[in-house]
């Protein structure tokens, strides 16, 4: 799913990109009005708009109007420090979907992309969407239906057991998992062996999904277990 990034800030471009590579996102950045209203212009593929307002050059107010008049309908997201009513209305009444105001949290970001993207579905335009039998965390892949495993298209050769492995993972995102729970699910075993074998199963695991992309996806929980999730903390504030 392509989304355009046109902002000028360098730490916040870093901080957006690689959450939302993470996320599943290709991300492309414009660090100028101008160019960024350029790049919109010739590439109709992509889903989404995220538009600074205070931007060198044509500013993103400007930005939007001119997409506006030149009928693209993508959804645009304004983001921007300028907080006051006033300057959410011009936004919105420039043509902006959504507002969110500097300093947010990427948790939220994330939450309105996903809910501009569903407006859009609703309204009848075609958005890509995980197909069923696919379970999917940031940009790794599991066809349940073909049991076939990929990470940024890049297949993964799985044995049987960590095939289940990173399906029992995948089933439950961002959920701290016991090594007790994963024994019952994954190897069928209600009592209490040596976990030793999951810590094994795990590094096998780990060493497959990671090749190439350092961007780790499974976590550890020192004491508890393990845990699935995009290499970042929700709690994080941008």
């Amino acid at each position: 799913m392509k989304v355009l990034l046109i902002e000028d800030e360098p730490a916040v471009v870093s901080v957006i990109t690689r959450g939302l590579s993470e996320a599943g996102y290709e991300v492309s950045v414009a660090l100028d009005g101008n160019s960024g209203l350029q790049m919109a212009l010739d590439n109709p593929s992509f889903l989404l708009i995220i538009l600074d307002v205070m931007l060198p050059g044509m500013n993103g107010i400007e930005v939007c109007r001119s997409l506006r008049k030149a009928q693209v309908t993508m959804p645009i997201l304004m983001l921007t420090a300028l907080g006051t009513t006033e300057n959410i209305v011009m936004g919105l009444d420039s043509g902006a979907d959504d507002y969110l105001v500097k300093p947010f949290k990427l948790q939220e970001l994330e939450a309105r992309i996903r809910s501009l993207l569903r407006r859009k579905s609703n309204a009848g335009i075609a958005v890509p969407v995980t197909p069923p039998g696919v379970l999917r965390i940031a940009d790794l892949e599991l066809d349940t239906d073909t049991k076939s495993a990929n990470r940024q298209g890049k297949n993964i050769q799985l044995t049987a057991t960590e095939y289940r492995l990173l399906e029992y993972l995948l089933k439950n995102p961002r959920k701290v998992l016991s090594r007790m729970e994963i024994l019952e699910q994954v190897w069928g075993i209600d009592f209490n062996m040596n976990t030793k074998v999951v810590d094994v199963y795990i590094n096998y695991l780990r060493k497959k999904i990671n090749k190439n992309n350092p961007a780790e996806l499974i976590q550890t929980v020192v004491g508890l277990g393990y845990m699935l999730k995009e290499n970042k903390t929700d709690e994080d504030t941008y």
